[in-house]
């Protein structure tokens, strides 16, 4: 029996209106949605407040069944939610496999959570016990972009769920289904309370409603660094927690005794993987003057080769782009770009929403494409002379997400890694990597620190409290 059923899958009445989800490869509607409302906001946030007391007292052996059955139905499902994470959001099947990989594995990391030691015994001035302990924030609000939905959608809900909290989750509407109504579906069939994952498609006006209301202390946003910033301003507003895992123009820096057979792989799979439309992707190359040339060439001749077109129905490297907006915008930094003395190597066209992976040389400081978060398939390639100017050129600009580096001498990535201030760095890897176990997150422009993963559950999702207890009634002066 199929995990999605679009008779059943929105059991709640929402005012947003009809929204058709639409398969960027074709344009065809694969399903028809209703949005959220400022309303229909106010009011799951209500009911998740209610429903939560509950789940927190729910025994921890039971929160982590429920986590570790929602993990094994990803798995169980995989060949049904590979189709929507595929039509929906445009992405080729390996990439949707990675999405319901790291899922399950989310699920299973969270579960290991609901056990955790959660507080510390303290020593105390009183003839008293004293200690800490960590206790559910109440209702975790989480909004998840377009792009990796599944993943950016799961690694918040999971562990806020396991911790004892409830959710409400607003998805981009463009990839409602495999960013928000197949998660409610997996953990409806996990056995989850009802009340506790609420899913509510919208656009800013459900966003906005939802870092507004005042049954939401936490917030846990993935998205553009200008909507982050948003985010967080109305959220300190309100002296809420927001969470934020914002844009990115990540660099790879090539040393010049990198094996340049070896790197180009890594170097397209970085900048081309999910067509860009990934906050790590490799949107600056930074390559010794001795390699510089070669590079381009190897690296525009691997662009030349990849396939794009249909994931859905062909064997292919890169799928389209979301939509025409974000394809407009990728199209306009290339061209303002070569407006301002910077080459094509390879790409800089498309057909339909299908773009070429692009390669760009002679790129600056104000070369729109190097400059900016493109958030497409496009590799600018720029030169440097030693390692003091590589690190100069990897820590400039306000991002701080991730960091590659590619040299045979390892000890000496790692010192070059200590002079560039990012949330991630990889040694003799591209910058777009992600495992449930790690801590993730950027710095600067790029988020507000590493916030997933282990610790960074507990402090994101969690209140601490301290008590103490005596066993009789104090004493005092007055």
């Amino acid at each position: 029996m199929p995990l999605l059923d679009p008779k059943t899958w929105q059991s709640r009445t929402l005012a947003g209106g009809e929204y058709a989800v639409t398969e960027p490869a074709t344009g065809e509607t694969l399903a028809t949605v209703t949005l959220a409302a400022a309303e229909d906001v106010a009011t799951v946030a209500r009911d998740a407040r209610a429903a939560q007391a509950e789940w927190a007292k729910a025994p921890h052996f039971v929160r982590a069944a429920v986590l570790r059955r929602a993990g094994d139905l990803f798995a169980a499902h995989a060949d049904e939610l590979r189709e929507w994470i595929v039509r929906e959001s445009g992405s080729i099947p390996g990439k949707a496999d990675f999405e319901l990989h790291v899922a399950a594995q989310e699920c299973y990391e969270a579960a290991a959570l609901a056990s955790r030691p959660g507080g510390q015994i303290l020593p105390s001035e009183a003839p008293r016990l004293s200690y800490t302990r960590r206790v559910p924030v109440g209702v975790v609000g989480v909004i998840s972009p377009f792009n990796a939905p599944l993943i950016l959608s799961i690694r918040s809900v999971a562990p806020a769920l396991a911790l004892g909290n409830a959710v409400v989750l607003k998805p981009d509407p463009r990839t409602a289904v495999c960013g928000g109504l197949a998660l409610a579906a997996v953990f409806a069939e996990a056995g989850l309370p009802e009340g506790l994952l609420h899913v509510v498609p919208g656009g800013p006006e459900a966003g906005r409603a939802l870092v507004a209301d005042p049954n939401v202390p936490v917030i846990s946003f993935t998205g553009s660094t200008a909507a982050g910033r948003a985010v967080g301003e109305a959220a300190g507003r309100l002296l809420k927690r927001a969470h934020l895992e914002l844009g990115g123009n990540s660099a790879l820096i090539v040393l010049e005794d990198a094996d340049i057979d070896a790197v180009i792989s890594t170097a397209a799979w970085g900048s081309f993987f999910h067509q860009g439309q990934i906050c790590m992707t490799t949107g600056r190359h930074l390559v010794h003057a001795s390699l510089y040339e070669e590079y381009v060439e190897r690296l525009a001749a691997k662009a030349d080769s990849l396939a794009v077109g249909d994931p859905h129905r062909e064997q292919v490297h890169l799928g389209p782009i979301i939509d025409s907006a974000q394809l407009a915008k990728i199209q306009g930094l290339v061209e303002s770009s070569a407006a301002r003395g910077a080459k094509l190597a390879a790409g800089g066209t498309h057909e339909g929403l299908f773009y070429r992976p692009t390669v760009l040389t002679g790129v600056d400081d104000t070369t729109p494409a190097y400059a900016e978060e493109v958030f497409g398939p496009v590799a600018p390639v720029r030169s440097f002379a030693d390692a003091d100017e590589a690190a100069a050129l990897a820590a400039a600009g306000p991002y701080g997400l991730s960091l590659g580096i590619v040299t045979r001498d390892i000890a000496r990535g790692l010192d070059l890694a200590e002079r560039i201030p990012t949330g991630i760095a990889h040694i003799n890897d591209q910058t777009v990597n992600d495992e449930a176990v790690a801590p993730f997150g950027g710095i600067a422009a790029s988020g507000t620190g590493a916030r997933f993963g282990g610790e960074a559950n507990l402090e994101a999702f969690t209140d601490v409290r301290w008590t103490t207890v005596r066993g009789d009634v104090a004493p005092y002066p007055f």
